[in-house]
């Protein structure tokens, strides 16, 4: 075929100017290597291969089974697990399957409040996770507690003993200190739960030595494969040591809840392009990758406090950053200050906080991370010039407060954006941004 698809091709474009001339700080975000990216598009993505490695429902699977295969070991030999499953879709996916092989519709299963950082999949009451089974939600204090960070594992414990959970989630999307895996664990083993680590955000410290490990305390560990630990969109599922003294049937059942509990056949380019980044965080330069982006998120959260900004924690043990801007620009100021800190080319995402006083949608907080900057080679004299440009920014959106009213918000956040658009001082700081960005490449 000669045609081409203009309309899509043009939008990818414009999409690679996008991320060249602006700097991406959402933490979930990452730039997969040109050789994770290759295997996406190579013969793998036209082959189905329902099943597990020797065990397909079709043929023709002898070259997607060693593959398969090699993304196990090397995932069983960075983690230092027992088992592993390459084949979830994603991270959400993944989850679902630990409910499937731990739980009955209708179990009492704990995870982190979303709004206090946790994420969906861990029992908030949009998502199957409160659907199908009873959530029950704990949270975390507004100030830094000296051992414990920000959780409060009297309550948590209290909470676990009064309603006996089968499964309890720990792990974050919204988090930016370092994670007591062996707090939690002494809290599920006092009440015989599953305990699952979600280090899709971490992944990629655990990996490079930055973050400590859960796979000593935890039974089940769960992960992203496209954050930190820089690969494609993919998931993965792993039983520790821990998990098969608890259940030795835990990775049967795991493997049946994936397929055929919850998918069809894997995606075989996805599952090469895992194994490729795996191979690149089993290197030595990946350590130091990793060091740099927990300096650089450091260097970040030094340079916005020193300007006044209220930092969640305190600051950062880890690759994220969560300000809460209820203090100097007001309840619901997260949505200000996403869109013009994306209008200069500054990409983060609005966020709940500790205490929220508004709501998700317009939330107080912005939350920002470093791995996909640190990609890019950008180091503290780069965080210095991303804080400062982010505080210039925030002092000029500083007069806009969210109306009470959704019939006066409309008008008013229209009016907004017109205004973050024509105003000549961030058309400024845009281009200073774009200057800056532009000299440090894409893989």
């Amino acid at each position: 075929m000669t045609h081409h698809d203009n309309q899509i091709y043009e939008l990818i474009q414009k999409e690679n100017h996008r991320q060249k001339t602006g700097i991406e700080l959402i933490p979930s975000e990452n730039y997969a290597s040109k050789h994770v990216r290759e295997p996406l598009s190579s013969s793998f993505v036209n082959k189905y291969s329902e099943g597990y490695p020797g065990k397909r429902y079709y043929g023709g699977n002898e070259f997607v089974d060693q593959v398969e295969k090699i993304a196990q070991e090397r995932a069983k030999k960075l983690f230092q697990v027992e088992y592993v499953n390459v084949q979830p879709y994603s991270g959400s996916p993944a989850n679902f399957a630990v409910y499937m092989a731990t739980c009955e519709p209708g179990d009492t299963i704990m995870g982190q409040a979303l709004v206090t950082g946790g994420h969906l999949t861990h029992g908030a009451h949009v998502s199957f996770s409160a659907t199908y089974f009873n959530s029950v939600q704990y949270g975390v204090l507004q100030e830094k507690h000296k051992n414990d960070g920000l959780f409060d594992f009297e309550a948590i414990r209290k909470l676990a003993q009064v309603h006996k959970p089968k499964l309890i989630w720990v792990g974050a999307s919204a988090y930016p200190l370092q994670i007591p895996f062996e707090r939690f664990a002494k809290i599920a083993d006092e009440v015989g739960a599953y305990l699952a680590a979600d280090i899709a955000h971490i992944a990629g410290l655990v990996a490079g030595g930055q973050h400590p490990s859960p796979v000593p305390h935890v039974h089940i560990v769960t992960t992203t494969t496209h954050k930190t630990l820089r690969g494609p969109r993919g998931g993965i599922i792993m039983v520790t040591a821990k998990g098969l003294k608890k259940d030795p049937e835990l990775p049967k059942k795991i493997d049946k809840a994936v397929f055929p509990g919850l998918q069809g056949g894997p995606h075989d380019n996805q599952t090469a392009a895992i194994a490729v980044a795996l191979y690149e965080a089993s290197q030595p330069s990946f350590k130091t990758y990793a060091a740099q982006i927990v300096k650089n998120a450091q260097t970040l959260a030094d340079t916005l406090k020193k300007g006044g900004i209220h930092l969640v924690g305190d600051g950062s043990e880890n690759h994220l950053i969560l300000a809460d801007l209820t203090e100097t620009h007001g309840a619901g100021a997260g949505y200000f200050a996403e869109y013009a800190l994306d209008h200069v080319g500054l990409t983060m995402n609005k966020n709940t906080v500790p205490g929220e006083q508004s709501s998700p949608f317009y939330p107080s907080g912005i939350r920002m991370g470093t791995p996909a900057a640190t990609t890019r080679g950008m180091k503290d004299r780069e965080m210095k010039f991303i804080g400062e440009t982010m505080l210039k920014v925030l002092e000029i959106i500083k007069d806009y407060k969210l109306p009470d009213t959704k019939e006066e918000r409309i008008p008013y956040l229209k009016n907004f954006r017109q205004e973050i658009e024509s105003n000549d001082e961030l058309k400024k700081i845009k281009k200073e941004v774009e200057k800056m960005a532009v000299g440090f490449a894409i893989p």
